[in-house]
C-alpha cells in the first residue's frame, strides 16, 4: 500500500508523522472518510466541501486547493489500484511545539490512505442491528461543535466503548437536552407511515454525506422528509429504523434498548432505500481511472 503524505507516496511501513504534529498531540486537525465504488469516488466534491467547512471552523488554512485535494484523493486510489474501497483524507495542523499554540505550527500536513473496509458483517444488513442508548452525551455546540469533523473523536469513542460494553456494535447518543443526536459513527433515521425523520443538525447530528443522499432519495420512494427534535420515545415507536454513514452505508436497526422496532425485521422502505443507494453509488462519482475508460 502507498500512502500520500505531503506530496510524496510512502509505503505502509515507512509512512510516518512527527511526534510533534499537533494532530497527534492534541487532535488538532480534520478528516474525511470517503468511499470508492466501481472505479469512482462517491460524492468526492461534497466531501472536499465539508473538509473546507471544517477547516474554516478551526482556522486551518488548507495547503492544497479544492481541485488539488480531489486530484490527490483519486490519484491515491490509482496508485493503489483501488476500484472499491475506503479513503481516509486527513489534514493535521502540522508540526509544532509541545504547547497548545497552533501558530507555532508552520505548515499543515495532508495524508491520504486508500484501502479496503467492512464495518459490519453481511448479516447485519440482512437481519438488522440491535443498539442501545449510551450515557455519554454528544458534544455541545458551544464546546466542540459536532459539525466539525475533527481528529478529536474521543466523544464518539467513549460512546462506542459503552456500546461495546453493552454488547452492541452501535449506539444512540443524546444531546444535553435529552434529544436524539446521532449514533457513535452514523446518522439515524426513523420511518413512521409516510414520514422519514432524522435529528436536525442543531441537535448534534453531523452533516452526513450519506444522510443527505438518503434524504434526497426518500422522495423517490414516497416519503416526506423532516428534521424534528426526536426523543427515545419516538425511536421506540417507529415503524422502521436505520443508520447511515460513509463506511456503514445504510444498516437496518431492529431493536433499541430492548424495544423491538416495527415487526422486528428490516422494513420495506429501508429495503427500498438500500437498493436505490446501491445503484446510486455504483453508477455515479469522480472517475478514478478515466484513461482506462477512454481506451476501451
Amino acid at each position: 500500500m502507498k500512502i500520500y503524505i505531503d506530496g510524496k507516496y510512502e509505503s505502509e511501513k515507512t509512512a510516518k508523522v512527527s511526534v510533534f504534529d499537533h494532530g497527534l498531540l492534541y487532535g488538532d486537525g480534520i478528516f474525511e472518510g470517503i468511499r470508492a465504488y466501481n472505479g469512482r469516488v462517491f460524492k468526492l466534491k461534497e466531501h472536499i466541501d465539508r473538509l473546507f467547512y471544517s477547516a474554516k471552523a478551526i482556522l486551518l488554512t488548507l495547503p492544497l486547493s479544492h481541485q488539488e485535494l480531489m486530484h490527490v484523493t483519486a490519484e491515491t486510489c490509482r496508485v493503489n489500484n483501488i476500484r472499491d474501497g475506503y479513503i481516509r483524507l486527513v489534514v493535521t495542523r502540522g508540526v509544532g511545539t509541545l504547547g497548545l499554540n497552533p501558530n507555532k505550527c508552520k505548515k499543515p500536513s495532508v495524508i491520504v490512505i486508500a484501502d479496503k473496509i467492512q464495518l459490519y458483517p453481511p448479516e447485519y444488513y440482512e437481519k438488522g442491528l440491535t443498539i442501545i442508548t449510551v450515557p455519554t452525551t454528544r458534544n455541545l455546540h458551544s464546546a466542540l461543535n459536532p459539525a466539525i469533523k475533527s481528529l478529536n473523536y474521543l466523544n464518539n469513542i467513549l460512546a462506542k466503548i459503552e456500546a461495546n460494553n453493552g454488547g452492541c456494535e452501535e449506539a444512540i447518543m443524546l444531546n444535553a437536552e435529552g434529544y436524539v443526536a446521532e449514533c457513535t459513527g452514523d446518522n439515524i433515521f426513523l420511518v413512521r407511515g409516510d414520514q422519514l425523520v432524522t435529528p436536525p443538525l442543531s441537535a448534534g447530528a453531523l452533516y452526513g454525506i450519506t444522510r443527505a443522499a438518503i434524504m434526497e432519495m426518500a422522495y423517490e420512494v414516497g416519503l416526506k422528509v423532516s428534521e424534528p427534535n426526536l426523543t427515545r420515545y419516538d425511536v421506540f415507536n417507529a415503524d422502521e429504523c436505520f443508520v447511515t454513514g460513509t463506511g456503514a452505508e445504510l444498516v437496518p436497526v431492529v431493536k433499541v434498548d430492548g424495544r423491538v422496532i416495527g415487526s422486528g425485521s428490516p422494513g420495506p422502505k429501508t429495503h427500498e432505500l438500500m437498493e436505490r443507494y446501491k445503484k446510486l453509488v455504483n453508477s455515479t462519482g469522480y472517475e478514478i481511472f478515466p484513461d482506462r475508460k477512454k481506451s476501451k
